[in-house]
């Protein structure tokens, strides 16, 4: 009895979630701490009214010129906003993040942000500089720049993805999608394997606003195509002929970018290849996900 209860229980941690989240490119990533003469940003997910940026240079830059800028749980916990808040070199206040689930976002650095919440003189939407310890925001504020830059980048978020499969292969990635349309989670992993593999990383379909190529209008895009789009260097990939490959093992892993948005091949490649050698990513907000019995489910929100 107690050796099948053991191999019962390594089964069910062979299946949990992965917890994943979304990141941000390094090229967005200041260089060093801009100056502050505002202490909260205008823009405000409280207030629709503020969301006045159409240009990803304004936007940012009322960041950057911020000592802080609200952030919060909208749909789901997990948000472009925190991650370019961070890369802009300001601090988020993030509203309710005490209450968030300990693997949802796990690795934002939610100590720190809390931290600096707290620094004395410090309160919604006002700061009282006669009591604010400028010093400790700073200190803090170099902390949560010089971690970002290392753990929050498509590119370290690519490479978390690779690890928890223990992949050290060297050929091809089949990265799978069935709606070429804006995901932040399929978009931004999938900029972070191009940008650590090239043109070992197979998009089916293309995902062409990623590509610095893109000669859409990515104002039409979703979020005005801030941040996610025209980041990634379009090298040749050969796309023709994928269920054949499938079948023929050519590829090392397949990832499918979203488990709800279309599993496109899925039957060649649950037949072609074994269960560790599939990734799912889940990138939708806050649910009860139904695959969550999936080996190497990636799951932003949990609940």
């Amino acid at each position: 009895m107690m050796r099948w209860m053991t191999v019962l229980l390594a089964t069910a941690a062979c299946h949990a979630a992965i917890p994943f989240q979304f990141s941000i490119p390094e090229e967005k990533i200041v260089r060093e701490i801009p100056m502050k003469d505002r202490d909260f940003a205008y823009i405000n997910p409280n207030d629709p009214s503020t969301y006045i940026y159409f240009e990803e240079a304004d936007y940012y830059r009322d960041y950057q010129r911020s000592y802080y800028a609200i952030t919060r749980k909208k749909g789901g916990w997990d948000c472009m906003r925190h991650y370019e808040i961070l890369a802009n070199g300001c601090i988020p206040y993030f509203i309710g993040l005490e209450g968030c689930n300990n693997q949802t976002m796990h690795l934002l650095p939610k100590n720190l942000i809390l931290e600096a919440m707290h620094i004395e003189g410090v309160s919604y939407l006002s700061i009282d500089h006669k009591r604010f310890n400028v010093q400790k925001y700073y200190e803090i504020l170099n902390k949560l720049l010089e971690y970002t830059r290392e753990k929050l980048t498509t590119r370290s978020m690519a490479q978390y993805l690779l690890d928890s499969m223990n992949y050290k292969g060297t050929g091809k990635i089949l990265y799978l999608s069935d709606d070429p349309s804006p995901d932040y989670l399929r978009c931004l992993t999938l900029s972070g394997l191009k940008q650590l593999l090239g043109d070992r990383v197979v998009d089916v379909p293309k995902i062409e606003h990623i590509y610095k190529s893109y000669s859409g209008d990515i104002k039409q895009l979703y979020g005005k195509g801030f941040t996610y789009t025209r980041i990634v260097d379009d090298l040749p990939v050969d796309r023709e002929n994928i269920e054949a490959r499938i079948r023929n093992k050519e590829f090392d892993l397949v990832i499918f970018g979203s488990v709800h948005r279309g599993l496109r091949y899925v039957e060649a490649v649950r037949q072609s290849y074994f269960p560790n050698k599939i990734a799912y990513l889940c990138g939708e907000d806050a649910h009860h996900c139904p695959h969550r019995h999936l080996q190497n489910l990636f799951l932003r929100e949990f609940n």
